[in-house]
């Protein structure tokens, strides 16, 4: 039926549809294909839901007809260089990257009193939803009062950023908080805040829609196993939605994997996505969407499907999309939602034709790679990314040729050193750390109980964790532990030392806590390279945990595994990994359990009714969260003596009209990178070192070094942030070669000093500063942080040879340029060595997207190059931003005109 509507619907799609007695409006994109789009059924499913949006949002300004006809063009050239005006449905934070916006919504509020406007005028207007997961540290851990224990540890230190997050829920409209110990956000995400069609009432009409979204951190991929589209931008680009900016993008390239037979025995979902994502990075698809399709989609489980999503920041895409079908109907019945929902979930999917079934056609893509999933074997990755995978068989072999080729440690695999007041010894490949962690691998049951099954065989044989092992359970939700002990089977796993530790993201994001002193005495004593096996999706050097070296991601029944064979120098497919008490040695094919009986503790115990209980009060917290007392106020009142959080200086100075963009004259080197810096070296998340310039600023303002926290849960502080930018343990500036940590030379001084202390020196002399690296700069979490800490340290421009997509626009975001090099042309091959001085000609005038640009290189011999560099600004929107000095000024100044 068609309806009417007094804005634009060039393509006359504007239709209704009923389910379960109820009438929706809805953009029909059958009917647009009618109607001037040929072929758009063609497209890839993401694609539909990207065209829906625009046709849903036409305006004749943001989006117009012509934006709209060029999805039907990519058909033919299967890219486009068109930009087009996204706009998500919701928002979703977590508190490591929700906080700084938060803050920066606060601060917005103030600077648009002080230009004269009107304050309510900053407030989401999409909704948010802010999940607090990231805060929990594995303090305490082996006991069953670790994670009561670590909650008090949590609120006790994160009081000044609760106490804030409560004040923005109640001032500010359309956001909402998941309180602490509720469960990890992307997992709270699939399981309840996803809706897959979204609604919306406009005057009388309730409209339906794809519900897609944007999150704060990478992983929000993981919800595309459902068939949401969505994925992760920076702190500051969120902001703009939320602030309801449209997001300018490209419309992308979608790379087709088509996916054909099932899982053997013994193969798990983490096996699967460790293969899946070594495949992509390989194939190169930095900067697009991966779609799955084929066959193999009908016999895969929507868990397993969410797995695959969440590691697409790993695999390099955008995100890893997958077509609603009956098991993502199954999905949302088995997880509570709603039956009316479910139903027009159903219908609105089939009305729009992107409903998969085996004998869908397959789609047009850019390019196609397949993968047989019968093909799969046991794997692991590591030891430094995710994407170096190794074959469970190959673990022991791959680790003894990375300590002595990357570690150093040539003909010392059999090294071993005493630990004060143990009778055991450790060595290099000790298992030091074992931990089953992160949304990637918790939101799944079929692993889950995988590993409570293997802990409960390896217990009835006898086995036990070795003692220099730090284990921990910290599932993504608290569905998790109602299932583990329903089952019986949390007592199977207590038993081996993985008691709850809480319910947040801990490992992976280098929230493992301390190891064991005597432990951590040894390694660092006598350089051990310790290892850690993580069910985590990041195993970056130096994230996981300060103490260990060689970092390993596996299924949660393989970390039990590790834990309990004690090292990564025992090849667990042909070596025991214990003895039982009779000294018979045991395999890990004997305490594997088998797929059907893995099966049937699923249908047993992960139902409905669990899902229902556990989600029925997700808002209203704990009682120490609900006793948090909040002053109200359109404007934060805040507090100068906190150490957690304080008004930015983006907007110190601000005025209504944007200054001019000058020109980069005589920047010095702050740093030269190789390649594959992640916005982890960038701006660390983890523990802040005492003797380093945050732990400085932390101990002038009294907080005893204990207190210190984390980086990430202090990033509502600019203050300690800016002193953590570069400050990675493990980052190497190649300005002082052989030297491990955040650290630069001054020029013409030659003094060397922390980063943060000779940017600021810079900063007095007035010196703009300017970064070279490699390839790959910027991989890694969505972290808004590497690019606010990089402009707050007077960056101006990052010149390399490749960015990763998010890290690239938060650059722009924050008002510094990003340039890379013409190919053939790196820093190495220029010879640059971080005495040079370098001005960039050709911002101040005519700039362009994707412009040509000219850096004039003066050597410390007097000697000058010019080298083109391209201009990543990418979109007309991004030039804006640019010019005000950063996003945030860009949306202040026109909401204040």
């Amino acid at each position: 039926m068609l309806v009417t509507k007094t804005s634009l619907d060039s393509f006359k799609c504007r239709r209704t549809l009923t389910a379960a007695g109820k009438t929706y409006v809805y953009y029909s994109l059958i009917e647009a294909e009618k109607n001037g789009l040929s072929g758009i059924s063609k497209l890839p499913v993401s694609l539909r839901v990207l065209l829906e949006n625009l046709l849903r949002t036409e305006d004749g300004r943001t989006t117009k007809a012509e934006d709209i006809k060029a999805f039907s063009d990519w058909l033919t050239t299967k890219s486009s260089d068109r930009e087009m005006a996204f706009r998500p449905a919701r928002v979703l934070m977590q508190d490591f990257t929700g906080v700084p916006s938060v803050v920066d919504l606060a601060a917005m509020r103030d600077a648009m009193t002080t230009l004269g406007g009107d304050p309510t005028r900053i407030n989401p207007l999409v909704p948010v939803d802010l999940v607090i997961d990231h805060s929990v540290v594995v303090e305490e851990f082996g006991t069953p009062k670790a994670f009561a224990q670590n909650v008090a540890i949590e609120y006790q230190r994160n009081g000044e950023r609760y106490r804030f997050l409560k004040w923005a829920q109640q001032s500010f409209d359309n956001f909402r908080v998941v309180p602490p110990g509720t469960g990890i956000c992307h997992q709270v995400n699939l399981e309840y805040l996803s809706q897959v069609v979204w609604t919306k009432t406009e005057g009388k009409d309730e409209v339906a829609y794809f519900d897609t979204l944007v999150g704060t951190d990478s992983h929000t991929t993981m919800v595309n196993g459902l068939g949401v589209l969505g994925w992760g931008v920076g702190g500051i680009e969120a902001e703009a939605c939320m602030l309801g900016q449209p997001m300018s993008m490209l419309i992308p390239e979608v790379v087709g994997m088509k996916l054909t037979g099932k899982l053997r025995e013994g193969v798990t979902a983490t096996d699967l996505v460790l293969t899946v994502t070594q495949m992509l990075r390989k194939k190169g698809v930095v900067g697009k969407l991966v779609e799955f399709y084929g066959p193999g989609l009908a016999g895969m489980a929507l868990e397993d499907r969410a797995t695959i999503g969440n590691m697409a920041p790993e695999y390099g895409a955008t995100c890893g999309y997958f077509p609603v079908d009956k098991e993502s109907l199954r999905y949302l019945n088995e997880t509570g939602r709603d039956e009316d929902r479910i139903a027009l979930v159903e219908a609105y999917c089939k009305a729009q034709g992107v409903f998969w079934t085996p004998e869908t056609t397959d789609p047009v893509f850019t390019d196609t790679l397949a993968l047989d999933l019968s093909s799969i074997e046991p794997s692991m990755a590591g030891p430094k990314r995710p994407q170096d995978r190794v074959l469970l068989s190959g673990t022991k072999a791959g680790f003894i040729a990375a300590l002595e080729n990357e570690f150093g440690k040539k003909g010392k695999t059999g090294e071993q050193f005493p630990v004060e007041g143990a009778d055991y010894k450790i060595g290099h490949g000790h298992v030091v750390l074992a931990a089953i962690t992160s949304c990637t691998n918790t939101s799944n049951p079929n692993v889950m109980i995988a590993a409570g099954l293997l802990a409960r065989n390896a217990v009835a044989k006898g086995l036990k964790s070795k003692p220099w092992v730090k284990t921990s359970l910290a599932p993504g939700s608290q569905v998790v532990a109602e299932y583990y002990q329903t089952s019986g089977l949390q007592k199977e796993l207590d038993a081996l030392g993985f008691n709850l530790v809480g319910f947040g993201c801990t490992s992976c994001i280098g929230n493992s806590g301390s190891l064991p002193e005597p432990v951590s005495n040894a390694i660092n004593d006598n350089d051990i390279v310790g290892g850690a096996v993580i069910s985590g999706n990041r195993n970056f050097e130096g994230r996981v945990n300060p103490d260990v070296k060689a970092n390993y991601l596996a299924s949660p029944p393989l970390v039990v595994a590790y834990a309990i064979a004690g090292s990564l120098q025992i090849d667990l497919s042909t070596e025991p990994l214990g003895t039982d008490p009779d000294g018979n040695p045991v395999f890990l094919k004997d305490i594997w359990p088998s797929s059907k009986e893995v099966a049937e503790y699923i249908r047993a115990n992960v139902t409905r009714e669990v899902f229902a209980k556990r989600y029925a009060d997700v808002f209203k917290g704990d009682e120490t969260w609900r006793k948090i007392a909040v002053p109200k106020g359109l404007t934060y009142k805040w507090d100068m003596g906190s150490t957690y959080v304080q008004n930015p200086p983006y907007f110190e100075g601000i005025t209504r009209e944007a200054p001019p963009v000058k020109d980069i004259d005589n920047a010095r080197l702050l740093g030269l990178f190789l390649d594959s810096i992640t916005t982890d070296h960038i701006s660390p998340a983890g523990s802040i070192k005492q003797a380093s310039p945050a732990g400085e600023y932390l101990m002038e303002h009294q907080v005893r070094p204990q207190d210190y926290n984390q980086y990430g849960t202090r990033r509502g502080n600019h203050q300690v942030m800016m002193r953590g930018t570069f400050a990675n343990i493990r980052i190497k500036n190649q300005m002082l070669p052989g030297v491990e940590g955040g650290v630069s030379k001054h020029y013409p001084s030659g003094e060397e000093m922390p980063m943060y202390d000779v940017a600021m020196r810079y900063k007095e002399e007035g010196v703009p500063l300017i970064i070279f690296a490699g390839k790959e700069y910027g991989t890694g979490s969505s972290r808004d942080w590497a690019a606010k800490g990089t402009a707050l340290l007077g960056i101006r421009a990052v010149v390399t040879e490749s960015f990763e997509r998010i890290h690239r626009s938060n650059l722009v975001g924050m008002g510094v340029v990003p340039l890379v090099f013409e190919a053939g042309t790196t820093w190495k091959t220029l010879g640059l060595k971080g005495d040079e001085t370098v001005t960039i000609h050709g911002l101040a005038e005519g700039l362009k997207p994707q412009a040509i640009l000219t850096a004039e290189i003066t050597y410390g011999s007097g000697e000058v190059k010019k080298v083109p560099l391209i201009c990543r600004i990418d979109t007309l929107e991004e030039l804006e931003y640019f010019k005000n000095g950063g996003i945030l000024q860009y949306v202040l100044r026109s909401l204040a005109a």
